[in-house]
């Protein structure tokens, strides 16, 4: 059987399965279409949650920067996995003990205001359409490529149905595709993953082959030997770190600040009966995470090898005075259809020489063996997804990651439009326009939302602003600087009041978005940006794109308390409300 028909059946077949899982647990009412009906087991909240999580930034394009990137690569390791542990601590049980249906009512009633219940709608929804563009891009991506479709085409399929479990099934739809979907997505993770270990070490274990000795009798380890191809083709060691440490951090936190400030992670914990249903939901999603965290490294080092095994077998400097280069594989040809790999010839040899053209004493050695430039620009993106195909894996295997990575890119979509549909329909028109609207009326008016947010997310992922785990960065920045802030002030200190936590919200989320759009033009590209010049040297305090939330986060904390303090506490009856948050009640 072909790669394409196995690759329609299999993907056909996962389709299918949410449809049918969408129309059994469709949404009676609002309750069910918000927050599933409160109804939801914490080991199926736990799986759901993993899926809305694990998007297509983890399944698709973490291991590819960690592929490229190396050492500099685990930020987004480190800040993902750490952002989970820091939302399933500090928030998670609160706000499920509050006992709403979202995060702007939340804000709203702990700070009495319809405004701040506003402009904390505005901050979801810069959030979350700036999320979605990644996930689209994902979708656009696999598709492309395993169904041989243009990626007009691939989005208007994600889009299709996406809008059927989503519309239909709201909350409750989602949570149990989300379920089938992290069964699907973590199977495509791990299986390719195991194959390739064996290949590469000897182990069926990625996260042991990740350190494991290479099994082609050369007694080096895979780090190892990535350090040297890597040097040999002109780039930094593969182990070594090439960012500020400032940045490091930055970018880390931000990750990790902004995981806790994410509307639709924090809706799932608003789904299970109890508070402590809350708490054992968060740690049955950390440990299914897990699984995929510990294997991305693994799998991107692997990756690397294997690409350019692949590509090149040649050095600069041989012996002979000659390189050596590798026919083009079967794989590359495949690839380059879809425009996220080109190969330009520039000497004219037919083959492909792919060297680090930024390292001008390496391209002068390598202009006197008739180097005439880089002349191969792979995605970043495509490394997960491509994998198999490179290692020379059965066709199924291929299938099955295609299955995958539809499968994340799908799961956190349908929770982003999700939260915007709720965003509109019960934070704005009932909570502010009309707030005696029927639940029939506010549950029709949340399925058009969700289709018009279905509408704009796919023309997002027309032209996203960068690689999927890149914009998915830029999203957790925005989280980190606006949302963040105003709901753990909210259940840690009774001083903060509304006229602070509006400053504070408006102030990071006007600064954070200014500057990511001044050097990486996030939306705003027909208006001539990015305007800034895109290098370290004209960063804030060394600070990239990516780590600025940190900064806009604290001037949201400054400015809140600050104003809180200059202007009149909050109620009696909000101060107690708080309270009761923070004080558990029997895990009740």
């Amino acid at each position: 059987m072909s790669l394409q028909v196995l690759t329609y059946l299999v993907v056909g077949a996962s389709f299918g399965l949410y449809i049918v899982i969408a129309i059994w647990s469709r949404a009676r009412s609002t309750g069910d279409f918000y927050i599933a009906g409160k109804g939801v087991s914490p080991l199926a909240n736990g799986m759901a949650t993993a899926a809305d999580w694990m998007s297509a930034a983890s399944f698709i394009s973490m291991a590819g920067i960690i592929a490229f990137m190396g050492y500099d690569g685990s930020v987004y390791l480190m800040g993902w996995t750490g952002g989970y542990v820091l939302l399933a601590l500090l928030l998670a049980p609160y706000l499920r003990k509050f006992g709403k249906f979202t995060v702007p009512e939340f804000i709203a009633e702990r700070y009495y205001s319809k405004t701040a219940r506003i402009v904390a709608v505005i901050c979801l929804i810069f959030i979350s359409f700036t999320y979605v563009a990644g996930q689209m891009r994902g979708v656009g991506i696999v598709f492309s490529r395993f169904l041989e479709v243009e990626v007009t085409y691939g989005l208007l399929i994600g889009m299709a149905v996406v809008f059927i479990y989503a519309v239909l099934g709201g909350m409750k739809g989602v949570t149990y595709t989300q379920v089938a979907q992290y069964c699907v997505l973590i199977f495509a993770y791990t299986v390719p993953a195991i194959f390739i270990a064996i290949q590469v070490s000897g182990s069926a274990i990625p996260q042991l082959a990740f350190g494991a000795e290479l099994a082609d009798g050369s007694g080096q380890s895979l780090l190892d030997k990535l350090d040297d191809i890597v040097t040999s083709l002109g780039c930094n060691q593969y182990t070594a770190g090439t960012k500020s440490t400032i940045d490091v951090f930055c970018i880390t936190l931000a990750l990790m600040v902004g995981t806790a400030g994410l509307p639709h992670v924090i809706v799932r914990f608003f789904t299970v009966p109890k508070v402590k249903d809350a708490r054992l939901s968060a740690g049955y999603a950390l440990l299914f995470i897990a699984i995929l965290y510990t294997t991305a490294p693994a799998v991107g080092a692997m990756a690397r090898l294997n690409l350019i095994n692949t590509v090149q077998t040649g050095e600069v400097g041989a012996s002979d005075g000659n390189l050596v280069f590798a026919d083009r594989p079967g794989w590359f040809d495949t690839w380059q259809t879809t425009g996220l790999v080109s190969f330009t010839d520039k000497n004219g040899d037919g083959r492909v020489q792919y060297y680090n053209d930024e390292n001008p004493q390496f391209a002068q050695q390598a202009e006197a063996y008739g180097w005439k430039g880089n002349e191969l620009a792979v995605d970043r993106d495509i490394m997960v997804l491509a994998n198999p195909e490179i290692a020379g894996l059965p066709n199924w295997v291929i299938a099955l990651v295609a299955a995958g990575g539809i499968a994340a890119a799908l799961s956190t979509a349908a929770g982003l439009l999700l939260v915007i549909s709720a965003a509109v329909s019960h934070d704005l028109v009932k909570g502010i326009f009309a707030p005696n609207i029927s639940d029939r009326r506010e549950l029709m008016v949340g399925r058009i939302a969700a289709a018009f947010a279905i509408l704009v997310a796919g023309y997002l992922g027309f032209d996203p602003p960068g690689w999927v785990a890149q914009v998915v960065a830029f999203a957790f920045g925005l989280a980190a600087a606006s949302l963040f802030p105003a709901i753990l002030l909210g259940i840690f200190f009774k001083r903060i009041n509304k006229e602070g936590a509006i400053a504070g919200m408006l102030s990071g989320l006007i600064f954070t978005y200014g500057y990511i759009e001044f050097f990486k033009g996030l939306f705003l590209k027909w208006a001539g940006a990015p305007w800034g010049d895109n290098t370290a040297a004209s960063w804030l305090f060394g600070i990239s794109p990516e780590g600025i939330g940190v900064i806009g986060m604290c001037i949201n904390f400054v400015v809140a308390i600050s104003v809180s303090m200059m202007t009149a506490p909050p109620p009696a009856s909000v101060q107690k409300l708080v309270e009761e948050i923070r004080v558990p009640r029997s895990f009740s």
